[in-house]
Parts: C-alpha cells; sequence; structure tokens
C-alpha cells in the first residue's frame, strides 16, 4: 500500500488548526491491549484512495475528530472497524476544510461478537469519490461525558463481515454526532434465547451498560419454533436485564421480509414473522411493550409500508436479491435506508439525546 501524500504526512501539523478538545482519561478498556490512550493520539496513516488509519488503542469508546478537505475539491465518507458507517459521503470545495467529529465502539472482537477478532486497536477507512483528510486526532471519551446505544438483534442487525451484507446497525452510527457511539452485540443466526445462552452475547454485553444507556432489542428471524410464552419471556429476561443496569430498553419488531402477494402486499406469515407454531412475534413484541411499559420501535410495520411503496421491483434493492436471490438481508442501500426508519423513531420519541443526532 502507497504512503500517504504530502497533505496527509503533514496531519500531524495540521492538528494544531483543530478546535481545542480535553485531554480525557478513562477507565481501561475490559480486554489487554496497547496502552490506553490519556491524550490526543494522532493515527497511523497509509493510502490516497481510501486512506487507511490506525491507532494503537484497547477496548473502549473513542472520540475522533477529522479535518476533511484539501487543495482539490473532495468527497469524503468514513467507516471504523468492521464496516461500521461513520461518516456520510461529505463534499467539500477546493481549498475548504470540515471538521467533523464521533465516537467509536472500540471492542474485541470487532464485528459480529462469535466472528473473528479482527485487528486490535482503531481502524479507520476515508474513503468515498474522492477522498481528502487534512488532520485527525483519537481520544479516549470520558465516561461522563458519552451516551451508549447498545444494540442486540441477528444478521439484519449486525456488523456484518463481508460485502455486500449490511446489517441496519451497521449504517446507524453515521446518524451520530460526538457524545454516541453504537455498540453492536448484534450477531448472525441468532434468535431471542440464543443470544442469552451464549456467554459471548448478552452476559458480555449486560456488564457494560451504564445508568441512561439506550438498548435496543430486536428479534424474530431466527425464532421459527419459538413459542408464544418462550419469547415472550426470552424477551422479558432481556428487559430485565438491561433495567437492572439502568439501561433503558426499546423493544424493535423486526425488518420484514421481501416476499409478496400476487396483490402487491405483504400480508403474508413469511413476510411478517408468523412463526412455524403459528405465532405472530411481531404482535407479541407490541403486546409486550405495552405490557412492560417500554418504548417499541415498530419496525415491521415501517418496512413494510416503505417495500410495498417500492412494490416488487424496486424494492430489490433494499435486499440482496439480485446478489443472491436473497429476501431477507439486505443491501448498503437497503440498511441505511432501515437504519433511517430507526433513527427517525429514536428521534420522534426523543430515545437518545437530541445533542448527538446529526
Amino acid at each position: 500500500m502507497r504512503r500517504a501524500g504530502t497533505a496527509l504526512l503533514a496531519a500531524t501539523a495540521c492538528l494544531a488548526a483543530l478546535p481545542s478538545a480535553p485531554a480525557w482519561a478513562g477507565t481501561p478498556g475490559p480486554a489487554a491491549g496497547p496502552a490506553v490512550a490519556t491524550a490526543a493520539v494522532v493515527p497511523r496513516c497509509t493510502g490516497t484512495a481510501p486512506v487507511v488509519c490506525h491507532a494503537d488503542v484497547r477496548p473502549g469508546t473513542y472520540d475522533v475528530t477529522a479535518v476533511l478537505g484539501g487543495a482539490e475539491a473532495g468527497s469524503t465518507s468514513v467507516t471504523a472497524e468492521s464496516r461500521r458507517a461513520m461518516l456520510a459521503a461529505t463534499p467539500t470545495a477546493a481549498g475548504q476544510r470540515l471538521v467533523r467529529s464521533f465516537t467509536v465502539n472500540v471492542r474485541e472482537p470487532e464485528g459480529e461478537p462469535t466472528g473473528p477478532s479482527g485487528s486490535p486497536g482503531l481502524d479507520l477507512a476515508f474513503g468515498g469519490a474522492a477522498p481528502r483528510l487534512a488532520g485527525l486526532k483519537v481520544t479516549q471519551a470520558a465516561p461522563g461525558r458519552r451516551h451508549q446505544l447498545f444494540l442486540a438483534g441477528d444478521s439484519t442487525v449486525c456488523d456484518q463481515l463481508t460485502a455486500p451484507y449490511t446489517g441496519w446497525g451497521q449504517q446507524l452510527p453515521q446518524f451520530f454526532r460526538r457524545g454516541l457511539s453504537v455498540a453492536n452485540y448484534a450477531d448472525s443466526g441468532e434468535g431471542s434465547g440464543s443470544f442469552l445462552a451464549d456467554p459471548r452475547l448478552f452476559a458480555t454485553m449486560r456488564p457494560l451498560i451504564r445508568p441512561g444507556d439506550t438498548v435496543l432489542i430486536q428479534f424474530a428471524h431466527n425464532d421459527k419454533q419459538t413459542t408464544a410464552a418462550d419469547y415472550r419471556a426470552h424477551l422479558g429476561a432481556l428487559l430485565d436485564g438491561v433495567r437492572a443496569r439502568g439501561g433503558k430498553p426499546v423493544l424493535v419488531t423486526p425488518i420484514v421480509r421481501r416476499w409478496f402477494n400476487d396483490d402487491g402486499t405483504l400480508d403474508n406469515a413469511t413476510a411478517l414473522h408468523i412463526n412455524g407454531l403459528g405465532v405472530n412475534l411481531p404482535a407479541e413484541m407490541r403486546s409486550l411493550a405495552a405490557e412492560w411499559g417500554v418504548p417499541l420501535i415498530d419496525l415491521t410495520a415501517l418496512t413494510k409500508r416503505l417495500v410495498e411503496e417500492l412494490g416488487p421491483e424496486g424494492s430489490k434493492r433494499l435486499y440482496l436479491y439480485d446478489e443472491a436471490r436473497d429476501n431477507t438481508h439486505t443491501s448498503d442501500h437497503g440498511a441505511t435506508e432501515f437504519a433511517r426508519l430507526v433513527l427517525g423513531e429514536l428521534r420522534a420519541q426523543a430515545l437518545v439525546p437530541a445533542g448527538v443526532l446529526r
């Protein structure tokens, strides 16, 4: 890989022009690794398109401040760790400089909790049509000055390792400013019961929840033979576990499967997650949310409306139909659109602080 050009190699000098930020020190992460950053760190960067940067930090929560722009016009997007979208395509005019900040959850494994570990530390990729990076720093976030959004779910939510597969949780971070990180513990193949049973999943996520953190819970795709009583019991255990840590649980009904009737609707068991035992899983989740008095994001209803509006042909782009005849898992485009629906509910129901919304 080629070394970065003169503009990028001068990144350290450019940092002097960044707005002042405190050299926050935080509690070390739960796993061993390189020394904890107690002051601003200038990551090592290589390449030009994309520009790939690495910071030797251990698991934890980190604020990232980037100066975008250069002598020529550009358009820069940012991903972190396992293909997490941190910043949508951001245009800069020739000679323009823009400062953008966001907060990243660094953990191991860095993607799906039952998947490969990935590389230690924090990895960032500045891509897009014409990436321009003029300065970059990483600072460990102070526990008292950040909010975390945890995700518990399945393959339609998780940080997918390999393109074109993309979970909606993987696209959600781009909609938040510095001060909120997304800790995505969703994992492929999980149902409401297996997420509780596997020690790498809820048992690992739960101790990290701090008072005031929001936890989104979406399960149904893999509860194909789960009874209504067991489904409600599993979800109740998750709600209890989150509340015991001072977190704010939010139930999220599952995204629909792209399975059309002849009349162009999705009113069928396959699309709407009525399982093999005849259990209407989204309806059970809606009922449980009302019974427990917890917020509900009815993503089943929201995605049903969007998919039906686009129709049998237009909705193919949301899923991996063209690539794999897959009517369940989403493309990068589909995951982004579904993440926007989740974002709309987070905003409308005030489920995260307003100041962190981009």
